[in-house]
This record gives C-alpha cells, structure tokens and sequence, in this order.
C-alpha cells in the first residue's frame, strides 16, 4: 500500500499490510483493549476494520497508521487521521495493544500524526472522540495539549455518546514543542 510512512525514536508508522491482520484481529478481540473501542469484534470485523483503513489510504490519501517498534518489529497498534462521512470532525485517534500501555507510545505516535494532518494534510482543527470513562485517552489527549471542546456522538452504526477533544491547528504548531519534550524524556 502506498503512503506516508512516519519514524519517531521507537516508532515506525506505515499503512497497514496484510501482514498486520492477525495482530489486529488480536487486538479487535481483546476485550480490555476494545472496552473504549466499541467493543469486541470477531475476526470477520476485524477484517473489514482493516480493510476499511487500507481502502482510505487508497480514496483520501490518508488513514490510521499500523504502530510498528522498531526494535523489535512487533505491530502495537492503529493511530492517526481519521474522517468518516458523518464523523464529528478530523480525528487523530488512537489505539494500542495492551502490552504498550503507560510507554508514552499512544502520545509519541499520535504527537507524529498530528504534526502529519497539520504540516501534510493541510488541517485546520483536529479532534479526538474519547468516551467519559476512558481516563487513559483522556490523559493522552491532556499531554497532546488537547481539552474538551464538546460533547458528540459517533454516527452509525457506533453512535456512541462520547466527548469531543481537540486543538486547532495553531494551538498545536504552539504545543508541539513541549510534548516533544515529554515523548523524549526530556
């Protein structure tokens, strides 16, 4: 699949390949994992979850990145650009297997996605849907500069109730600085 493909200091974000799918159909199965995510889903929507990603690739030239450690090769999860039909605005959103909670991994990828939407993609706003419950994306979100803008549902067939959050793209040209210094340690 043709596209971007973004490096950090431990990360690398590639369109997703077919040789991602069992490591996302893990990741759908999970049910701690999908707990925010709209729960569990089977193999069979596992698949059309990861099809659906390669296919915006293909008609909007962008879509989530596949998070690959770059040590190690292991696939860690989906984060990036985000627009469905309907959808409450331009999303950097993210999602991470288990065993790469609490790295700062979720905040280093999404950080690199969203210099992408702002520097590459040309957006002027970027959201985040985060359901209430959900204090680990809500940290991330808190570390990417981001606050609640809103409250808003996801559309069909989720029409989840969650909270919007999100930055113009000012502010993040005015936050980047500092996150990168939390993502390196610094």
């Amino acid at each position: 699949m043709e596209g971007a493909v973004l490096t950090t200091e431990r990360l690398t974000l590639r369109p997703p390949s077919l040789e991602d799918f069992d490591a996302w159909a893990a990741f759908a199965a999970d049910e701690e994992v999908m707990r925010t995510l709209g729960g569990v889903q089977p193999r069979s929507v596992a698949w059309r979850g990861i099809a659906g990603v390669a296919g915006s690739w293909a008609l909007q030239g962008f879509g989530m990145f596949s998070v690959v450690d770059r040590a190690s090769g292991r696939w860690l999860g989906r984060v990036g650009p985000l627009w469905l039909d309907g959808w409450p605005g331009t999303e950097i959103g993210w999602g991470l297997v288990r065993e790469a909670w609490g790295k700062g991994i979720a905040t280093e990828a999404a950080s690199a996605c969203m210099d992408f939407a702002v520097d590459q993609l040309g957006w002027t706003d970027i959201v985040h849907c985060i359901e209430s419950d959900n204090t680990a994306s809500q940290n991330v979100a808190r570390r990417l500069g981001s606050t609640v803008l809103r409250a808003g549902r996801l559309p069909p067939p989720n029409e989840l109730d969650l909270d919007i959050w999100g930055q113009s793209a000012d502010q993040w040209r005015e936050n980047r600085r500092a996150v990168r210094g939390l993502t390196l340690g610094a």
